[in-house]
């Protein structure tokens, strides 16, 4: 498998020093590099891109508004002086960070971890499946290790993120599989799940009790994030819910 990628860095150094090590990985091909995000955007629009190697302090717009202005978000490898945005990072489902000055060893093993996610997800990790009239099924399918395995809505108990995994709690025992949170909020029902946190996902039928930080499914206590409490409360609200 290629891995088509561009490099966006508006540092000349950095991004030469990405391209050098960019043409040492076999599978990866770089279509092209960007010093000007805007230019870079603007691009993504017209292209399709499996990786996208991206600085986050730049001139006119950061690396984080970058990817929150993407319609279709390909993997994307942060890269920065600076570990103070590694939390937003993650909240945005990325694929790595990278800390400035990279080495090659650490760079191939960001580059292994999105070629991982990519061969796992070649189409679609997760298929929602219809019957002959496009009406949507109660179920869904995922992707784990070598099979698809049927996954009914109605038995998820939560998605757990962890690490390079995401673990579906069921009524039938735990599912692992390497799909990303951001293809499990594009196919689950926005009216029968909700994220609270950068590591759960649940469902509105499973939760037992509300209280401030944190909700109860079963006998397991799931805190809601900070990022996602307001969304939470309003989507809550608009269910009359509370």
């Amino acid at each position: 498998m290629t891995i088509n990628c561009i490099a966006i860095d508006d540092e000349p150094l950095a991004l030469e020093l990405l391209q050098d090590y960019i043409q040492k990985v076999p599978f990866l091909n770089l279509v092209r590099c960007f010093d000007d995000p805007l230019e870079a955007l603007s691009y993504m629009r017209e292209n399709t891109i499996d990786l996208i190697f991206l600085d986050i302090q730049m001139d006119g717009i950061s690396g984080i508004q970058f990817v929150q202005l993407l319609k279709n978000k390909p993997q994307i490898i942060f890269i920065t002086a600076y570990d103070k945005y590694a939390v937003q990072g993650y909240e945005l489902d990325i694929v790595d960070y990278l800390l400035k000055p990279i080495s090659l060893d650490r760079f191939i093993k960001a580059v292994e971890k999105a070629y991982e996610r990519l061969q796992s997800c070649n189409g679609s990790c997760l298929i929602p499946h219809s019957d002959n009239h496009g009406i949507k099924e109660d179920f869904f399918f995922v992707k784990t290790e070598f099979k698809h395995t049927k996954v009914n809505f109605d038995e998820v108990q939560y998605i757990e993120g962890m690490g390079d995994y995401q673990c579906i709690f069921t009524d039938k025992g735990k599912i692992m599989t390497l799909q990303t949170f951001r293809k499990f909020e594009e196919i689950l029902p926005l009216e029968r799940f909700v994220r609270i946190h950068k590591s759960y996902i649940i469902p509105f039928g499973r939760i037992s009790t509300i209280e401030k930080n944190k909700v109860k499914i079963g006998e397991r206590e799931i805190p809601i994030g900070d990022s996602y409490k307001l969304n939470f409360l309003d989507v809550l609200r608009k269910k009359q819910i509370i």
